[in-house]
């Protein structure tokens, strides 16, 4: 893992760069922040940067919530929201030398604003490290490059060739080479930004692609990886002529994105604490599988935060409807790999590309640690398809996932109230005004804001 560079290091070293962006993600996980003119940009390093509470709780309008406590009852009050440890990162999708500075919000005392999300899953790495345990994360990113300039999306002609394949290409080259200029482009912009892009391969859709993020033992840089991999696919996509989408499934006839995670934990001394030397793997395995059995109805509405996400969840479509478990089955929740035992781990196969990183993550690992602490027996791995078997379904529209999400006292764990009472104002809000708009309105509203 590069160490990342500090600002006034990168500005001296990159003397062409003519703004910065302070940006942080909201819950939505859309970028919030200001743009700042690089003669100011030592000071707003510096001293940090000032906006509303309530901006990082906006609806996917980027409208506040009706009646939230963030804004006139409170007077719209401002947090401060100093630099990560990610530090600046190059722009490579504008025209213009730019550089982003992720930053996360605090009170003005200090301590952390835990509504904001970053600060979420912060608060569930401590929690393992107050163990003396490491999680170690890998994302698996799913998109579509999409032609949106006519009334149906369609996948865009290759640059190569100028034929267009409206057709699933399940890892093929041929489409891999199709989009080679566009995919080396954004191999090059993630060195650039640090973000440990690995193997890509085309997926079950026309124009659908899936990235593997390299593991690492930094669940935050994990987070921060796929956060700033979604705004750059989508930033270069706009600038290549056509869209990136991580929308749950914007063809009703095709394949859904996934996002995926691997996760294993490391004790003090380095030791994979779920390999047991065997295939099945250890006890602490066991509960961790328990843990987020336990809590992923609650956490659906993480996994499935939009109007559009349920779309996704179709029997025999790889997009898992029960809480179920089992070792090499992808029609699970939860899949054990097969592998060499030191690489034991628990792939957690349920949420959606339009996910928020932040929250995904902390919905996971948070609800391993509950397992492993509480030490739960988890119900016994499937066999076969389990979409066949009889087993607990998963909250499957939006409105239950709202009220899973509400009574669920893993989430009460796993979250600080203010993030658990925004992040629901925000989705109760959506759902009220979701209902307005025809199913084309919002597939425009989600295509390449999520």
């Amino acid at each position: 893992m590069t160490a990342p560079q500090a600002p006034a290091d990168f500005l001296h070293d990159n003397p062409q760069i003519k703004s910065i962006r302070m940006v942080a993600s909201d819950l939505n996980g859309q970028a919030r922040g200001k743009r700042v003119a690089r003669r100011f940009a030592g000071k707003a390093i510096k001293d940090g940067t000032r906006f509303p509470y309530s901006v990082l709780n906006l609806d996917i309008w980027g409208e506040d919530i009706d009646d939230s406590p963030l804004v006139f009852e409170a007077g719209d009050p401002d947090g401060i929201l100093y630099p990560t440890s990610r530090g600046l990162v190059p722009v490579p999708w504008l025209e213009t030398p730019t550089a982003i500075l992720p930053i996360w919000m605090f009170h003005d005392d200090g301590t952390p604003y835990m509504g904001d999300p970053r600060h979420a899953l912060a608060r569930v790495v401590d929690r393992y490290k107050a163990r003396g345990l490491t999680p170690v994360v890998a994302t698996e990113l799913e998109f579509y490059i999409i032609d949106d300039r006519g009334r149906e999306l369609r996948v865009p002609p290759s640059p190569r060739s100028g034929i267009r394949r409206q057709q699933a290409e399940i890892l093929a080259l041929r489409q891999l080479d199709a989009f080679d200029t566009f995919l080396t482009a954004l191999y090059d912009a993630c060195e650039a930004m640090d973000i440990p892009a690995d193997t890509m391969i085309s997926e079950a859709g026309p124009g659908q692609f899936e990235i593997n993020m390299d593991h690492q033992p930094d669940a935050m840089k994990a987070a921060d990886d796929a956060w700033l991999f979604k705004v750059l696919t989508r930033g270069l996509a706009r600038s290549h002529g056509f869209a990136a989408s991580f929308m749950a499934k914007p063809y009703p006839d095709y394949a859904g994105n996934g996002l995926h995670t691997h996760f294993s934990v490391l004790d003090a001394d380095g030791n994979n604490i779920f390999d047991n030397g065997g295939a099945e793997g250890s006890d602490t395995l066991q509960h961790a599988i328990a843990g987020c059995l336990a809590a992923m109805p609650g956490s659906m509405l993480i996994f499935a935060p939009h109007a559009t996400s349920y779309d996704r969840f179709v029997p025999g479509a790889h997009a898992p409807t029960a809480a179920a478990w089992a070792y090499e089955n992808r029609t699970t929740a939860l899949r054990i790999p097969a592998g060499n035992p030191s690489a034991r781990r628990i792939e957690h196969r349920v949420a959606g590309g339009d996910i928020n990183p932040y929250l995904f993550l902390a919905a996971v690992l948070g609800a391993a640690l509950d397992g492993i602490e509480q030490g739960l027996p988890p119900a016994p791995a499937i066999q076969g398809s389990a979409y066949t078997a009889e087993l607990p379904q998963l909250p499957l529209t939006w409105a239950d996932a709202i009220t899973a999400f509400d009574q669920s006292p893993e989430i009460q764990r796993i979250f600080a109230p203010e993030l658990r009472e925004t992040f629901l104002a925000t989705k109760r809000q959506e759902l009220k005004y979701m209902a307005d708009l025809s199913p084309e309105e919002q597939q425009e509203l989600y295509l390449d804001t999520v």
